[in-house]
């Protein structure tokens, strides 16, 4: 869910709940999350600055993955609080940094712009290409990487195939293997675990025909 927050170094006007200050005249925010299968995010938090009629805009950008990364992220930039647009003319901040995450193809990322007020005003397009601009250029600038979703699944074992049954899971490299023998099924354990979305249907074919058995299969 995107957001877009202006908070003054000197005033906080704190709302219900999120989001972050820095300590400078004003910063703007915007975040995206939405991606299932495989995505482009960044790998590391970067920054970028420039210099636009006196004002110094500030680009922060940063890798997301949940709602606790964004608190962890917003941590980094200073006060957890909420607040709108602080006298900036009304989509001139944030909806520009949104429009410059869409065009990038980048997600589950989020992007600060701190604005130093400089005494020129800028005007209303003044501030939709400084805004966005910085915004593009900090992502431009960040390197990117190619993630793909995990999808938890989980499989009932006969004890006489969990040997086989790991072998091949982790041949698939997935994540976070649990095995649970409390499934109220006498010789049956219930193994799970997180594998690459478009490896599911793959994984579980090698399964059946290295187990050569009826399994159980159970995918969310």
């Amino acid at each position: 869910m995107p957001v877009s927050i202006t908070v003054p170094s000197t005033q906080h006007r704190v709302f219900a709940s999120l989001f972050a200050i820095a300590k400078a005249n004003k910063t703007t925010m915007a975040s995206t999350s939405s991606s299932v299968g495989a995505f482009t995010t960044i790998q590391e938090k970067v920054t970028f600055e420039k210099e636009i009629k006196k004002s110094k805009f500030i680009a922060i950008a940063g890798p997301i993955a949940d709602e606790k990364s964004v608190m962890s992220f917003l941590s980094q930039v200073g006060d957890q609080c909420r607040s709108n647009d602080d006298g900036e003319p009304s989509g001139t901040a944030g909806k520009p940094i949104q429009t410059a995450i869409d065009s990038s193809g980048i997600d589950r990322v989020m992007v600060v712009v701190i604005r130093h007020f400089g005494g020129i005003k800028l005007g209303t397009g003044g501030l939709v290409r400084a805004y966005g601009g910085v915004a593009s250029e900090c992502l431009r600038n960040a390197p990117t990487c190619l993630v793909k979703t995990k999808v938890p699944m989980g499989v009932e074992v006969p004890f006489d195939l969990l040997g086989v049954i790991y072998h091949q899971v982790q041949s698939f490299h997935v994540e976070d293997i649990k095995q649970d023998y409390n499934t109220g099924k006498d010789g049956i354990s219930m193994v799970t675990f997180k594998v690459d979305f478009d490896q599911v249907d793959k994984l579980e074919d090698a399964l059946k025909a290295n187990c050569n058995r009826e399994l159980k299969f159970y995918k969310r």
